[in-house]
């Protein structure tokens, strides 16, 4: 990794795409200290000194931006709910169905642009929401319409000010501009994790061997974690592939072997993302228009707890483990759609076909296609178990006495990114002819 880094940056072309993306990055960390107008900031530091459940989570993708009340305070969750709504409905949908896989890059662009429309839509929504949750707290400066202008234009401004940050990263940077905003919102609050594990150590009464032991084992099982991940991520099932002599042309083109790279977690880090807003969702909907709402009981106030179970273990052992059960069967089945959404076996198939192609001992056709929708589903089963098991094994560990709630799904996003960007990297020496990091 640290190879193909050091050869990007000696690549003119590739170090400007570096350098392009560490100034977008620089003006996204910016945006997250830019509070919106409106706001109170002694009354704002007073009500988001301790940021818990939903807003805790926000807080953390956000880098930090929610508690500030910034411009970023949304962060890129609208675009997020967005992409999940667009790409259901074109199961449902035959046009939508259509623009993505048979429009090209003129149906991926009308995609794109669906998914911004709904976006500022869905962030709409949320300002206003946040406004009135937060309208009866005093951290606004008067609870008039202008001022309530303000602060919902501020909000849906800075949550598409991300979205042509993540454009701009894609397009002109290093690639997964989306993916790398999230990755630096939750870095960025890295520091306060090394001074918690310090706290850990020294307390006021001195140095702790127990918060010593405490911190040796937080390391390791991130450590540990961090290993699992890049392993998953990296491990791939190679199908041979071998391709009969031919004529092209007047030439006699000889016998090749190769292979199909199957990855297991082929849809990367995405499905732990998508599953997080999802679960989250409902949570944010009650908060809007249901005031005090942890001070509550009944139907609403059970399923507000339920779904901000993924980030705080102040609602209970059933709710947590309900919703880790629910987290799972999400993220599984977020894996099989992308996977299937990325990679279409009877596809394939015909591809390897029409080249005059075959796997060893399976029939070309429709024998091929069951042979790789086996392999495919098996592998995403075990992906997306794994993914899945990461992501809830920290929020059930709150509750035993071992107390090392890593954050499974912070540590699923930033590694995943981090493979993810590499290989961007790698794909763009790659199409510059540069071979030093293939040596």
């Amino acid at each position: 990794m640290f190879k193909t880094i050091k050869n990007a940056v000696a690549t003119p072309e590739v170090r400007k795409r570096l350098l392009y993306t560490l100034v977008l990055i620089i003006v996204f960390r910016f945006g997250c200290y830019i509070t919106v107008p409106g706001v109170n900031s002694i009354a704002l530091s007073e009500a988001m000194g301790n940021t818990n459940g939903l807003a805790g989570l926000i807080d953390m993708i956000s880098g930090g931006a929610f508690s500030r009340f910034s411009t970023f305070a949304m962060s890129i969750s609208p675009y997020i709910t967005a992409s999940i709504v667009i790409q259901l409905l074109a199961m449902i949908i035959p046009s939508l169905e259509r623009l993505t896989k048979e429009g090209g890059e003129e149906g991926r662009q009308k995609i794109n642009k669906y998914t911004k429309m709904l976006t500022l839509v869905l962030a709409l929504v949320e300002a206003i929401g946040l406004y009135l949750s937060y309208k009866s707290s005093g951290i606004f400066v008067n609870n008039s319409f202008l001022t309530g202008s303000l602060v919902v234009v501020g909000l849906v401004a800075g949550t598409s000010i991300l979205m042509w940050l993540g454009d701009q990263i894609t397009n002109k940077g290093i690639g997964n501009g989306i993916s790398l905003l999230i990755f630096i919102g939750i870095v960025s609050r890295l520091p306060s994790g090394i001074t918690t594990l310090w706290n850990l150590m020294i307390t006021n009464t001195g140095f702790s061997t127990t918060g010593l032991l405490t911190a040796i084992g937080i390391v390791i099982g991130t450590l540990v974690l961090v290993a699992g991940v890049v392993f998953v991520q990296q491990a791939e099932r190679k199908v041979p592939v071998q391709y009969s002599k031919k004529v092209v042309g007047r030439k006699m083109v000889g016998a090749q072997n190769t292979h199909i790279p199957l990855k297991l977690a082929m849809a990367g880090v995405m499905p732990v993302i998508f599953a997080s807003s999802f679960m989250t969702f409902p949570a944010m909907l009650i908060q809007m228009f249901v005031k005090d709402i942890e001070t509550q009981t009944g139907f609403l106030a059970g399923l507000y707890k339920f779904s901000i179970a993924t980030s705080t273990s102040n609602v209970g052992i059933g709710y947590s483990i309900a919703n880790a059960i629910v987290y799972l069967l999400l993220i599984i089945g977020f894996t099989f759609f992308y996977t299937y959404a990325t990679f279409n076996p009877a596809e394939v198939s015909n591809n390897i076909k029409k080249n005059g192609g075959f796997i060893p001992g399976i029939r070309a056709g429709k024998p091929t296609t069951e042979y790789l929708s086996s392999i495919i589903s098996k592998l995403t089963w075990f992906g997306g178990f794994f993914l899945a098991l990461i992501a809830i094994l920290p929020m059930l560990l709150r509750f035993t006495s071992l107390n090392i709630a890593f954050g499974g799904t912070s540590i699923l996003i930033v590694v995943g990114v981090a493979l993810e960007t590499v290989q961007q990297l790698e794909s763009q020496l790659a199409m510059r002819h540069y071979k030093g990091f293939l040596e």
